[in-house]
C-alpha cells in the first residue's frame, strides 16, 4: 500500500492530527529523495522506535525535499537526482505512512529565510570547512521539518556523521523535544557507502572511493590494535 502524500503544511497536519491526538508517537526520516536501501534501513529503525513506544506504534513520516539552502554556488542543486515515483515504491515497501514532499515555496514562504540556525564551531571544520554555509542550511531545514512534523523520534544515517552530531546537538541545545537516533551505514558489496550521489562516479572514481574507504578502515584497525591513533605516528 502506497503512503499518503502531503504536499502542503495543511495536508501534513490533517494526516497526523488524529493519530497524534490518540497519543501515538510520530517518527520522521528526513531525505532529499533518490532513495536507496540505505534510506530504507533508516525507515526500519524509525518504525522500530515508534513501535517501542506503545502497543499501537505510530505513524512513520518520510520527507522528500531537495533543500536549496544547503547547496553552495556551483554545487549540484539542479542536477541532484529526483526520482519521486521510485521513491514512493521504496517508502511503500518500508511501511511508511506519510510522505511529505513540499515545494520550496511551501518550506520557505516568502523566499529564503532571514533567520537561520548557526551550527557553531563544529560547522566550520571537516566538511564545513570546504562547504561554507552548508550546515547552517541543513540545520535550518531540519529545524523547520521538526516544527512541521513535530516528531517524537527522527532518524539520520551515521554515514553523514558530522551532520548527525550537529542535528543531535541542535535538538538538545534548543530543547526541541525530538529524540535523534543515528542508524548504521549501509554499504554496497564492494564496501562503498550507499549514497544517492554515487551515480556521479565514473569507474575510476569509484575504484578510488572504495580504496580510500579500505585504507581508512585498515588505519583504524591498526590504530586500535596498537593502542590508539597516537601509535600510528
Amino acid at each position: 500500500m502506497r503512503p499518503a502524500v502531503a504536499r502542503t503544511r495543511a495536508e501534513l497536519a490533517d494526516l497526523l492530527s488524529a493519530r497524534r491526538a490518540a497519543g501515538e508517537r510520530v517518527a520522521l526520516v528526513p531525505t532529499m529523495g533518490a532513495l536507496h536501501p540505505g534510506h530504507a534501513s533508516l525507515m526500519t529503525v524509525a518504525r522500530e522506535a515508534v513501535a517501542a513506544g506503545g502497543p499501537a506504534g505510530g505513524p512513520l513520516v518520510v520527507s522528500i525535499f531537495v533543500n536549496p539552502l544547503q547547496f553552495g554556488p556551483g554545487e549540484d542543486l539542479d542536477r541532484y537526482p529526483r526520482t519521486f515515483d521510485a521513491d514512493l515504491e521504496v517508502c511503500a515497501r518500508a511501511g511508511v505512512d506519510v510522505v511529505f514532499a513540499p515545494s520550496v515555496d511551501e518550506v520557505y514562504p516568502g523566499g529564503l529565510p532571514q533567520v537561520t540556525v548557526h551550527p557553531g564551531p563544529l560547522g566550520d571544520v571537516l566538511e564545513g570547512r570546504t562547504r561554507p554555509g552548508h550546515f547552517a542550511g541543513v540545520l535550518t531545514v531540519v529545524a523547520k521539518l521538526f516544527g512541521l512534523v513535530r516528531p517524537d523520534v527522527a532518524v539520520f544515517g551515521q554515514k553523514d556523521y558530522q551532520q548527525l552530531v550537529l542535528i543531535a546537538r541542535m535538538a538538545a541545545d534548543l530543547c526541541l523535544g525530538v529524540e535523534v537516533l543515528g542508524a548504521e551505514t549501509r554499504r554496497e558489496d564492494d564496501g562503498l557507502a550507499l549514497s544517492s550521489r554515487n551515480v556521479y562516479l565514473d569507474p575510476a572514481q569509484r575504484r578510488d572511493a572504495v580504496a580510500l574507504g579500505r585504507a581508512l578502515r585498515a588505519a583504524g584497525e591498526a590504530g586500535a590494535a596498537r593502542g590508539g591513533p597516537a601509535a600510528l605516528d
